[in-house]
């Protein structure tokens, strides 16, 4: 916009993103929620830029790919490294952090899209309420955690997705917490 004195269609945005229209403008909708953005309806050139970003840039920084990890039906979780994303700094150095490819489209409502790179905090501990990868013996999924009295349950994100019931028995081991940032997702298209 500073240089050519008007605003890039989603097209124009894909392009020199080098990703695809849909996902532009999914990710435009996301800046938009966030206050960033506005959106004119019916133009194809209506976007404004409300507010600047408040935080700094950082650098960029790898962060290994380990594999895949199902959005949807539980699937097998594969921890092998597959490739590297770069992410800022500021989310590689909150602590541990690997990257997983996300399958599926249970996560959707929370902006996890299939196909997605996500950024995950290795820790073995979260909170009711985190979006979190687990293990359920040997199947491995990206869901929210939601913990009350003796209940545990992963929530999808999607409503056309059921809940998941954890029974005592169940073998759930929390292998790392996404750190919720609009920035630790990293679109592959």
């Amino acid at each position: 916009m500073n240089q050519r004195g008007f605003p890039p269609t989603m097209i124009e945005l894909g392009e020199m993103l080098g990703i695809s229209s849909i996902s532009v403008y999914g990710q435009v909708n996301q800046l938009v929620r966030k206050g960033y953005l506005r959106r004119e309806p019916r133009k194809a050139r209506g976007i404004t830029i409300i507010r600047e970003p408040d935080v700094e840039f950082t650098g960029m920084e790898p962060v290994m790919v380990v594999g895949q990890v199902s959005a949807g039906h539980l699937m097998f979780a594969e921890e092998n490294i597959i490739g590297e994303v770069l992410v800022e700094k500021r989310i590689a150095c909150s602590g541990r952090c690997f990257a997983i490819k996300v399958k599926g489209d249970s996560m959707i409502d929370a902006g996890i899209n299939d196909g997605d790179f996500v950024v995950i905090r290795k820790q073995p501990i979260a909170e009711s309420g985190d979006i979190v990868v687990v293990l359920i013996g040997d199947e491995g999924t990206v869901k929210r955690l939601y913990i009350r009295d003796n209940i545990i349950e992963l929530r999808p994100e999607n409503p056309k997705h059921r809940p998941t019931s954890i029974d005592p028995g169940d073998d759930l081991r929390i292998i790392g917490r996404w750190w919720q940032s609009d920035r630790n997702i990293v679109n592959p298209e």
